[in-house]
Parts: structure tokens; C-alpha cells; sequence
């Protein structure tokens, strides 16, 4: 495991070298203050939580940025050593190939559940500061930044793989954007699309919600939505089979990790400095 520290370390410092720790920390800073000042306005008249308003709107923020981030953090990670000549380097030394990827995968992580618990806090304190701290529920902000912390790791995952399978960081930069736009914009207006045309039929009742629930950035909406709004897709849910129901989003965003990690696994074992 002291092997693991040092990568982790090592990448820690390579992160913060390349500006990705300040970059990141900017971007969930400053998106979640605008959104909380912005988003608090009608809980006043409504009598809603400003606290859960603002949760449902760096939900909306968490479900494009925090995977563009994770992309953004590993899709260098080993085509970008293997460009500079640092992979070899790193293989001659005792320590195997899992251990250099669960070392970067800690490291990125790291970055990432900070820049997430930045963007978070600042959203709590600004709600505090304007509506004070009575009668505030914290779960759902807790609950969100668990599974940012889920959604970012399948993506780092996801940019890992990309960048085992192929020989320039330029080139794998530009799968990883290919694949961000898939999974947060294309792949929902494509599910959108197949709903209107089936007009209820088989693919509404039957095949829509296995595929909502098997992207990640769908199953982290899912399980972040105010729980008026997941009611009204219980039913489409249940519709797909007894297997499937409101915890089915949290399995699919827990092994969605695990897959990515392991299939980057299996890239990095073949890829030759």
C-alpha cells in the first residue's frame, strides 16, 4: 500500500501542478454560488427548503460538469505518460500495473470530491447567510455529494480506459469529449425522441427504463430528484419488471465504478511503453 501513497501523492502534485485542482475548484465554486443566489428566489412565496431548491439546481450543474471533470482529469493519465516517456519509467520500479491505477484513480478522486465539497459548502453557507440555518435539511446535500463522488468515479474510470486504448492524449481528449456529449446531452434527447415516437408502446413501458437507469448521469438525476418528481417515474419504472424500482438507479451508479475501473484495468495490462 505504500506504493499506492506515493503514486497517490506524485499525482496529487502533477494535478495541482497542471492547474487541475485550481481549475476545478473555480468551476463548482463559482457555478454553485451563481445557481444558489439565483435559484433561491421563489422559495419565499412557495414555502419550499431553500436548501433543497438549491440542491436540485447543482444537481442540474453536478450532472454536466462533474463528469467533464473526471474526464478531464484522466484521459492524460496513460497516453500522456506514454507520450512523455514517464509510463516506462514508472513500470521499472516495483510496483504493478493496479497499483499505479488505483493510485492515480485515489489522487483524481481526491480532486474531485474536493472541488465538489467546495461548491457544496459555499452553496450551504450561502443559503444559511440568506434564509439562516433553522429548519434546513441537510440530507439531501450530503446525499449529493455522495454520489458526485459515485458519478465522478465511473467517469475517471471511463477516461482511463480511453486513454489505455490509444497512443496520444490529443486523441483520446477528443473521445473523452465525444463521450461526455453521448452520456449528459445526446444520449437523453435520443431516449426523448424514441418516447415520442412510440407514443406508450413496448419501448415506453419496457425498454426505456432499463436504458434510463444503465447511463450513470440518468441514474444520478434520478436519485437526486426531489421525491415528488421520482414518484411520477415510479410507475414507468416498475413498468420495465418486479427487478427494477427507485433503488436500481444507486446499483447501476455504484457498479458503474467498478466496470470502468476493471475495463481500464484490462486496457492498461496490454498497453506497451
Amino acid at each position: 500500500m505504500m506504493s499506492v501513497f506515493a503514486i497517490v501523492r506524485l499525482e496529487l502534485l502533477i494535478a495541482r501542478r497542471n492547474m487541475w485542482v485550481a481549475t476545478s475548484l473555480i468551476l463548482m465554486g463559482l457555478f454553485s454560488s451563481v445557481l444558489t443566489l439565483a435559484g433561491g428566489a421563489p422559495t419565499g412565496t412557495l414555502g419550499v427548503d431553500p436548501l433543497l431548491v438549491a440542491v436540485t439546481s447543482i444537481t442540474t450543474l453536478s450532472v454536466y460538469l462533474v463528469p467533464l471533470i473526471g474526464l478531464l482529469l484522466s484521459f492524460d493519465s496513460i497516453a500522456g505518460e506514454a507520450e512523455r516517456g514517464t509510463l516506462a519509467l514508472s513500470l521499472t520500479y516495483p510496483v504493478s500495473r493496479g497499483e499505479i491505477l488505483l493510485g492515480k484513480f485515489l489522487a483524481h478522486l481526491m480532486v474531485l470530491g474536493f472541488a465538489v465539497a467546495v461548491g457544496l459548502a459555499l452553496t450551504a453557507g450561502l443559503t444559511i447567510w440568506k434564509y439562516g440555518a433553522a429548519d434546513l435539511s441537510y440530507l439531501p446535500l450530503l446525499k449529493l455529494f455522495a454520489t458526485s463522488l459515485a458519478l465522478g468515479a465511473a467517469f475517471l474510470g471511463i477516461g482511463y480506459c480511453v486513454s489505455a486504448l490509444v497512443r496520444q492524449a490529443s486523441t483520446a481528449s477528443g473521445i473523452v469529449i465525444i463521450i461526455w456529449l453521448v452520456c449528459v446531452v445526446l444520449y437523453d434527447l435520443g431516449l426523448l425522441g424514441a418516447l415520442v415516437a412510440d407514443s406508450g408502446g413496448y419501448f415506453t413501458k419496457t425498454v426505456f427504463p432499463w436504458l434510463l437507469i444503465a447511463n450513470p448521469a440518468d441514474a444520478f438525476r434520478l436519485i437526486n430528484m426531489p421525491a415528488e418528481t421520482v414518484s411520477t417515474l415510479a410507475s414507468g419504472l416498475g413498468a420495465a419488471g418486479p427487478t427494477i424500482g427507485l433503488a436500481s438507479p444507486l446499483v447501476s451508479l455504484l457498479l458503474w465504478p467498478v466496470m470502468a475501473l476493471f475495463l481500464a484495468w484490462l486496457a492498461f495490462r496490454r498497453v506497451e511503453p
